[in-house]
């Protein structure tokens, strides 16, 4: 994948930023060639000598500027990827923050409804961030109010969820947000010191592990649905030398989403590198908001089984 391991981001997205020069403009049949000198004596197609100033008060015309003017333009700034259309960062932080805020929103409303609705609307964002996460990953463009429904679906799944847990085990909602804000903060760290790096070795072994754990989270559910184990955890409820399965595991789901992040923040260097334009902040925020979620909710579950056999 060409840039990143998370499936929103896109290599034909960003590469599609590459411009290439203007075309040189071509002078009117008959008249002399931009960049070159009229014959000595005569004067240019707009009726001004070549080589002296328009008169005060008129602009030059193009390819005539005064040497004043070439050196003003000489001196002024270049232009800037916000006034080229490009990517930014402040633009990916921003649009991080309103899907991160619709998240936010999302799960104030299952935790302050009445449980009956909480359920029903845990289940509603469940299915459909599902849904639009899917939606939002394969489309070429990015569609802005799409990947903030996503976030706000994903926030009623968040707070529901978020809800029956807490109820289990008080006090692990806020410390799974402390939790997930910490391993993304010192991810962010270390990766802007240049000490973790997504390599090509870095993505292989993502790629491989994430498979593995994809199919262990599919058979404990189904193994969970059919009534094969007792316990709500699955497999996880189960104990290795004293500790539950489900701890080993978690920490190895936020490892792996740790690399994740690694992958995105390579994902939204090189897209600013290159000269995405500036929509694919879009793209870049929805590949963050879809990782953070799976953190917290894999912070979430992990503590939830960390108190549950205390």
């Amino acid at each position: 994948m060409a840039f990143g391991g998370n499936p929103v981001f896109r290599g034909k997205n960003f590469r599609s930023a590459v411009t290439t020069a203007p075309p040189v403009p071509h002078a009117p049949h008959g008249q002399q060639p931009y960049g070159q000198q009229a014959p000595y004596g005569q004067q240019n197609p707009y009726g001004q000598p070549y080589g002296q100033q328009a008169p005060y008060g008129q602009q030059a015309p193009y390819g005539q500027m005064s040497p004043e003017q070439l050196d003003q333009m000489y001196k002024a700034p270049s232009a800037g990827p916000v006034e080229t259309g490009r990517m930014t960062y402040d633009d990916v932080i921003m649009k991080t923050l309103a899907c991160l805020g619709f998240v936010v929103v999302g799960a104030a409303v299952t935790l302050f409804v009445p449980a009956g609705a909480a359920m029903g609307l845990m289940v509603l964002g469940a299915i459909g961030g599902f849904v639009l996460a899917l939606v939002n990953s394969f489309k070429r463009e990015p569609v802005a109010g799409l990947i903030l429904a996503y976030a706000a679906l994903e926030g009623l799944f968040l707070g529901g969820i978020t809800r029956v847990i807490d109820g289990i085990a008080p006090g692990v909602g806020f410390q799974a947000v402390l939790g997930t804000v910490a391993v993304a903060g010192v991810t962010l760290a270390l990766y802007k010191s240049g000490k973790v790096r997504a390599t090509p070795g870095l993505m292989r072994f993502f790629l491989i592990a994430i498979v593995g754990y994809l199919a262990f989270s599919l058979i404990n559910l189904g193994l969970v649905m059919f009534g094969v184990v007792s316990s709500p955890w699955g497999l996880r409820g189960m104990t290795i030398m004293g500790i539950p399965l489900g701890v080993i595991v978690g920490l190895i789901a936020v490892v792996l989403a740790a690399i994740s992040l690694i992958l995105d923040f390579n994902s939204i260097e090189q897209g600013v590198r290159a000269g995405a334009p500036r929509r694919f902040a879009w793209t870049a925020a929805f590949g963050l908001t879809v990782t953070l979620v799976w953190l917290y909710t894999e912070i979430l579950r992990l503590l939830a089984i960390f108190n549950s056999n205390d």
